[in-house]
């Protein structure tokens, strides 16, 4: 290789300054390097500052052209490449020059770009959001062994010390997208059962997730747990609350546990039943929804976009039909009770 980049060097100057980049860094790589070490090597070898970002762990790394820590703040990157694995992005690569590109800059990013993720995967866990779902299924399973659980938290990256929160998700977004907008600083896993997707975190943002996503966060320290409370409040989402926390249910967590018979012979929920099948207007029970929500008829309104007097009306034909009064606390809670029933019929 070194006898083919002199030759090359005398027919062409960029051709053997390509090929010298390459075995700069397959030599790197040969050596073992970590990730400073290795944006070090860069800056040096670029003679401007380079930069590595992880995406997952949010960690960043700058060189200056010495060899030393660049200074604060970074400089606007002249050039930049994403760094892959596993066919997922899980950081980036850049150059801070001061002037125009050098011809030889895109080569340099692609082979950091690859180092890094080599690196990446060498020292510890893979930063990749998707994992395998064996290790998923060991970690929320209940009754498993719990020396296996803890191993696989290991495989996958998480410290022994920490919770690790479950969110069950359903959405068409993909789940590593999903999990790096809840979970942008912090280690974040996730991987398909059963049809519904699983994120394991140890913090995670309900306020983060994108339009379209339905998520049910579980509670429980314990992952087995955790689970089967994301699962369950996964059930009690809505497209107007599409992501419920466990811990938000309180009591209402109870009626994930009615069996589906005795639910839906229950005359209030059979009523619901029977205006979601017949209702002339379909926007009946987003009425009753918001209406059970707020317990009032002008915030209902505000939140319906609709004049409050539209509401009243809406609202006290659906007491006549469900033989409910809706204006007594009796009648409310019974009307949200039986909603919330009808509503988990329908997983």
């Amino acid at each position: 290789m070194e006898a083919l980049a002199v030759r090359l060097s005398h027919l062409d100057s960029q051709a053997g300054g390509a090929i010298r980049v390459i075995m700069f860094y397959d030599t790197l790589m040969r050596r073992r390097v970590d990730l400073p070490a290795l944006t070090r090597a860069s800056a040096v070898l670029a003679e401007c500052v380079a930069g590595i970002r992880l995406h997952g762990t949010g960690r960043v790394i700058r060189a200056s052209s010495d060899g030393g820590q660049a200074p604060a703040p970074a400089s606007p990157a002249s050039s930049a490449a994403p760094v892959t694995l596993d066919e997922e992005e899980i950081g980036t690569v850049w150059l801070e020059r001061p002037g125009p590109p050098n011809p030889l800059d895109d080569l340099l990013l692609d082979r950091l770009a690859i180092a890094s993720a080599a690196v990446v995967e060498r020292y510890g866990p893979a930063r990749t959001t998707m994992a395998d779902p064996a290790l998923i299924e060991l970690v929320i399973s209940s009754g498993g062994d719990e020396a296996a659980r803890a191993r696989a938290l290991r495989l996958l990256g998480f410290a022994a010390d920490l919770p690790v929160r479950v969110v069950a998700v359903r959405s068409p977004l993909p789940l590593d997208r999903i999990g790096g907008l809840v979970c942008p600083a912090r280690l974040v896993k996730a991987a398909s059962i059963a049809g519904t997707g699983v994120l394991l975190a140890t913090t995670v943002d309900p306020a983060r997730f994108p339009e379209g996503v339905r998520a049910g966060i579980g509670a429980a320290e314990s992952p087995d747990r955790s689970w089967r409370e994301a699962r369950t409040a996964l059930r009690f989402t809505t497209p107007r609350r599409p992501v419920v926390p466990y811990d938000d249910l309180g009591a209402m967590a109870l009626l994930a546990q009615v069996p589906r018979e005795a639910a839906r012979g229950n005359a209030d929920v059979a009523a619901i039943a029977r205006i979601a099948r017949t209702a002339a207007n379909p926007e009946d029970l987003e009425t009753l929804e918001a209406y059970c929500e707020t317990g009032s008829l002008r915030r209902a309104a505000d939140l319906l976009h609709l004049h409050h007097s539209s509401v009243a009306r809406r609202v006290e034909q659906l007491g006549r039909e469900l033989g409910l009064d809706l204006t007594e606390p009796t009648g409310l809670v019974r009307a949200r009770l039986a909603l919330t029933a009808w509503r988990l019929l329908d997983d």
